[in-house]
């Protein structure tokens, strides 16, 4: 049963702090002992040091959009306690509670009629010369692309040690079946439901009349080795942290032994929340 809750809002959402205010006096009256961040302090919580969560934490509420839950997932898949999104953004996958529902979300989470799903995240190690120097964590997608200059790259997969392709284009993308609602969709990769142990392989914009989507266990290793040369070349986490490549470097990526846990509330489903994010454009409430 949920008793203690950590609560991390993106400040710069409009209307941020009233919502969470409100949401905060909610919480309060069901008798919930609510926490903050030091870095992000909310009123009516009890503050705890960034990253830190305090022992006993039953749940991580984040007030903001996919980009502030995949942050927020990232930083404590290693505490594996369940996280649960409002989403003040606009289309927001991750965040399944919007603001008009909130207090229908609060009563549920008050009464346990909720269950927990595990979201598989994805591992990479960037190797140059064969040295590992950067690890990553994601749970949407790992991509390797190209830099501002309308230029193509080069780059070629292997999974498990099996040749796969050589992809010129705009770069590729490997992403988790949470991710494949994301950048990944946008690439033209398949809809992935949550519970299946896979991995997508996506190229970006590829120059070829044959290159799609390819789907691959998630135990399986996919190695991306950057042919280019004298080209800017990124790879990025989830949207949201870059790493510059150079030519021959070898990105490996795999099934990370961390889950993140979301919690899924009665009444909802992947494909009720597929449909109502992909049709309806309709984001607020006055809650």
């Amino acid at each position: 049963m949920i008793k203690n809750i950590a609560i991390f809002l993106n400040f710069s959402k409009e209307q941020g702090v009233d919502i969470a205010t409100k949401i905060i006096q909610t919480l309060e009256g069901k008798g919930f002992n609510l926490y903050s961040s030091a870095d992000c302090y909310l009123e009516g919580t009890i503050s705890f040091k960034h990253k830190e969560l305090p022992p006993g934490i039953d749940l991580l509420l984040v007030l903001g959009g996919d980009g502030t839950f995949l942050k927020i997932a990232r930083e404590h898949a290693i505490n594996q306690v369940p996280i649960l999104g409002v989403n003040l953004g606009t289309l927001g996958f991750l965040t399944e509670v919007e603001i008009k529902d909130i207090e229908d979300a609060i009563d549920k989470i008050h009464k346990g009629l909720y269950t927990i799903e595990e979201r598989q995240l994805i591992s990479g190690e960037l190797l140059r010369e064969g040295k590992v120097i950067e690890k990553v964590v994601a749970l949407n997608e790992i991509t390797i692309s190209k830099g501002p200059l309308a230029r193509i790259i080069n780059l070629t997969a292997y999974v498990d040690g099996v040749y796969l392709e050589t992809y010129p284009g705009d770069g590729i993308l490997v992403s988790t079946p949470t991710g494949s609602t994301g950048y990944s969709l946008s690439a033209g990769g398949p809809i992935v439901t949550p519970a299946l142990p896979v991995s997508v392989i996506t190229p970006i914009c590829p120059h070829t009349l044959h290159s799609r989507s390819v789907v691959v266990s998630n135990r399986s290793t996919i190695d991306v080795t950057l042919c280019s040369t004298n080209q800017d070349v990124i790879l990025t986490v989830d949207g949201q942290h870059g790493i510059n490549l150079l030519s021959g470097d070898v990105v490996s990526i795999k099934g990370s032994k961390y889950h993140v846990a979301v919690v899924r509330l009665k009444g909802k489903n992947f494909f009720d929340i597929l449909r109502y994010k992909m049709n309806n454009d309709s984001r607020r409430s006055n809650f």
